[in-house]
């Protein structure tokens, strides 16, 4: 991690409006380039483009954000078992710092989730993440799962779309107060909510 960037933990009642425009810029700069459509939530001062995090870890150099990852507690059901979870969701990295990277955010998250005493912190990826996140799996802080239908509500309900959403992204899990043995086999997980 370079030298000049540190991170801090923000609950979401703690960011001012000055801090929601400084992460929507972010945002829509970290996701623009991967197509217009995940850059669109992000207008005006809106820092979320699902459901809205409770904790924000985010990294801050002498240009600004570099890096961000949101934080919100759920419960998950996973074929049917009710499970709470730590839902991480909403990262990114400036462009200009690539390397910076998920494990850091993680790291950084690493003892709150602890203190939260959820058994498992959990997120998704789209599958062309694959083998970004591959290979921070091997160092064996995670576990990434492919093959599961994940069910999530629309952010806002709409007349022309289904309230629903059905993917096959790849599933992260985090053994936090359990161990990833206890994560149960899963086909469907849905989250009876809007992805973060």
């Amino acid at each position: 991690m370079r030298a000049d960037v540190r991170w801090k933990l923000c609950w979401e009642n703690e960011l001012q409006l000055s801090d929601h425009v400084e992460l929507t810029d972010f945002f829509r700069k970290t996701y623009g380039p991967t197509g217009a459509f995940n850059a669109k939530p992000f207008e005006g001062s809106q820092s979320w483009a699902g459901a809205r995090p409770e904790l924000r870890a985010i990294a801050y150099d002498s240009s600004g954000v570099a890096a961000h990852m949101g934080l919100l507690r759920r419960f998950i059901k996973v074929d049917g078992v009710d499970l709470l979870v730590a839902e991480l969701g909403l990262y990114g990295v400036r462009p200009d710092l690539e390397g910076l990277g998920i494990a850091h955010s993680i790291h950084v998250m690493l003892p709150t989730l602890q203190e939260f005493q959820v058994p498992f912190a959990f997120g998704t990826v789209r599958p062309e993440m694959r083998k970004h996140v591959e290979r921070f799996g091997r160092h064996g802080l995670v576990t990434v799962m492919s093959g599961i239908t994940v069910r999530s509500t629309l952010p806002h309900a709409r007349t022309d779309l289904p309230p629903t959403r059905v993917e096959d992204p790849l599933v992260i899990v985090l053994p936090v107060g359990r161990p990833i043995s206890d994560w149960p086999a899963a086909r469907l997980i849905d989250r009876n909510g809007p992805e973060l």
